[in-house]
């Protein structure tokens, strides 16, 4: 059943798209695919989990409108962000006969989607793709932007492209198929919106978050708040050159947690995020760059949803600080050699410093651990 969506426009000139928010829109992905296609076909690449509980109902919608489709199913987890599944993904695409004016599905989380558009990018050297992200964490940030990619050996997210989809359906009723963990987890990325640019926003998440869970029109409400402010930063910078590296809070820590957890189910993306932006803010603190309330609005507030918040949240035995801090060093985000964390002056207000006392941010790792 289709019920009202909001849109959410990303205005890119000619790479301009909109992300459609609502639930029933899986169903209604025919009707909205449509306009942008030059033949009656598409091909959908999924992982196995999202195939088994939503690839049916797609695909049934698509054959009522006349649309054909092909569906690659590959394995879930962060694994699959690979150079092997990206080369099963583009030869697959070819042998499809995938054209130019042709479109893609990436229907899942953010690894699927991350995997095609980078396929999809590379593919003829450049064909269009639609987002379909079932999980929170998909929705609110990894499918809009045009960040693709897999990851390596050497650390998350180093080998992509830039290649904005041509639009996303983001179905929030789907979202009531994931576990209560996986939902949580993609929580971490509406929670870090509020954080870095928005605190009147995160204030409403202390009050109105612990009902997302059960509460289509908040739910909806926060999706759209959280994409509508990723839209305007991407907007303003598309390929990172400043302000968007603001999108990063959390994420040097985060993505050198998942790095020494193997990128397994110890720690999800969110979670890494959720205690990175834990830990962004008590070096902010220690740093004298905001007050101790803000840290610890944070952690009362990760803490109240159930959330990892710290390095002992995290089950298993970690590597010490100095390897953590190496780790670290093969994010992204290092300039001229240089780690850069995006810090905050108070909640709502983050910015990016690349002057971090290295005895501070070993503190900040060790007094995590308890």
């Amino acid at each position: 059943m289709m019920t009202d969506a909001v849109t959410v426009h990303v205005p890119l000139g000619a790479r301009a798209y909109d992300v459609r928010i609502g639930p029933g829109l899986i169903d209604a992905a025919s009707g909205e695919i449509a306009p942008l296609l030059a033949r009656g076909r598409v091909t959908i690449v999924t992982d196995e989990t999202v195939a088994g509980l939503h690839l049916q109902r797609l695909q049934d919608g698509l054959r009522a409108a006349g649309i054909d489709s092909a569906a690659l199913q590959l394995p879930a987890g962060e694994a699959t962000k690979s150079w092997p599944q990206l080369t099963r993904v583009v030869e697959w695409l070819l042998e499809q006969k995938v054209e130019r004016r042709d479109v893609v599905l990436a229907f899942g989380g953010g690894v699927i989607g991350d995997l095609v558009g980078f396929a999809a990018a590379i593919l003829r050297r450049g064909v269009r793709f639609v987002q379909i992200p079932t999980t929170l964490l998909a929705q609110v940030d990894s499918s809009v932007g045009g960040k693709t990619g897999i990851n390596s050996v050497h650390g998350k997210n180093l080998i992509g492209a830039f290649h904005q989809p041509s639009l996303v359906l983001a179905d929030i009723g789907v979202l009531d198929s994931l576990g209560p963990r996986d939902f949580l987890a993609g929580y971490g990325e509406v929670a870090k919106y509020g954080l870095l640019g928005d605190g009147a926003f995160f204030a409403w998440l202390e009050d109105n978050a612990p009902k997302l869970r059960d509460d289509l029109a908040l739910r909806q409400q926060a999706i759209a708040h959280s994409v509508a402010m990723k839209a305007g930063i991407v907007t303003r910078d598309e390929t990172e050159q400043g302000e968007r590296a603001l999108l990063n809070l959390g994420h040097t820590f985060g993505h050198a947690l998942e790095a020494a957890t193997g990128y397994s189910d110890r720690l999800l993306h969110g979670e890494g995020v959720a205690i990175g932006c834990a830990l962004a803010f008590d070096l902010s603190a220690r740093m004298g760059l905001c007050s101790q309330e803000a840290p610890s609005r944070v952690l009362a507030h990760l803490r109240a949803m159930g959330m990892p918040a710290r390095l002992g949240d995290i089950p298993g035995d970690l590597p010490d600080d100095q390897v953590l801090i190496a780790l670290m060093g093969q994010d992204k985000k290092v300039v001229d050699g240089r780690l850069r964390f995006v810090l905050a002056r108070d909640i709502g207000e983050a910015f990016v410093c690349d002057d971090v006392p290295a005895d501070l941010l070993a503190a900040v790792l060790r007094d995590a651990r308890d």
